[in-house]
């Protein structure tokens, strides 16, 4: 009886400890679920053709640069609406929901465009994150909704885009994300900007 006081305390100070050590972690790992585009690390890598550059938004995958062909000076002649349906018929392959279009993400993937066509380059998402701050309209969509970014550059046709969004780390949530509903797909000149909300 005279132990039972030191097995009891023992076992108190171990859930404690497993409370401290598991507790923590999940509690972190719950709240990254719950971080806004400007809370979620950065990360960069590089596949050949390929590099991959920072990802915003919850959950963000990270732009893909395909390497143009400088010397033939092709510039791509497909748009969104080619990429639209193809990412909606891949999303349907996989199961998931095709993406309904909502007017207030294409505002916003139609000035993420003219921001990357007038760059000339990806941006590393730099525009849509800091969209909130820089355009005060727009904020009540970013309220509104749970907003991604994904960015391609440099693909010859749609089907190397959704390809390059399907083989990259984090870009195949586009196509197999069943929690976006609504979508909305901008692209030109070899850029293309989808936007997701939930």
């Amino acid at each position: 009886m005279k132990y039972l006081k030191y097995v009891v305390t023992g076992f108190v100070f171990l859930i404690f400890v497993f409370i401290l050590t598991f507790g923590s972690y999940y509690l972190g790992y719950l709240k990254g679920l719950k971080r806004t585009g400007a809370d979620i690390a950065f990360f960069d890598f590089k596949l050949p053709h390929i590099s991959v550059f920072q990802q915003i938004s919850n959950p963000q995958p990270t732009p893909i640069i395909i390497a143009a062909n400088s010397q033939t000076g092709d510039v791509p002649s497909w748009g969104g609406p080619e990429l639209w349906e193809l990412v909606n018929q891949k999303r349907k392959e996989y199961g998931v929901n095709p993406l309904a279009n909502k007017s207030e993400v294409c505002t916003i993937a139609a000035i993420r465009l003219n921001q990357l066509l007038a760059l000339g380059t990806l941006d590393g998402h730099e525009g849509f994150g800091n969209m909130p701050e820089s355009r005060a309209d727009l904020m009540p969509i970013f309220e509104k909704y749970n907003l991604t970014e994904f960015l391609v550059s440099g693909a010859k046709t749609p089907e190397e885009a959704v390809s390059s969004w399907e083989n990259t780390l984090g870009h195949k949530k586009l196509l197999t994300g069943g929690e976006y509903v609504w979508g909305c797909i901008y692209a030109q000149s070899g850029f293309a900007v989808a936007i997701t909300a939930y």
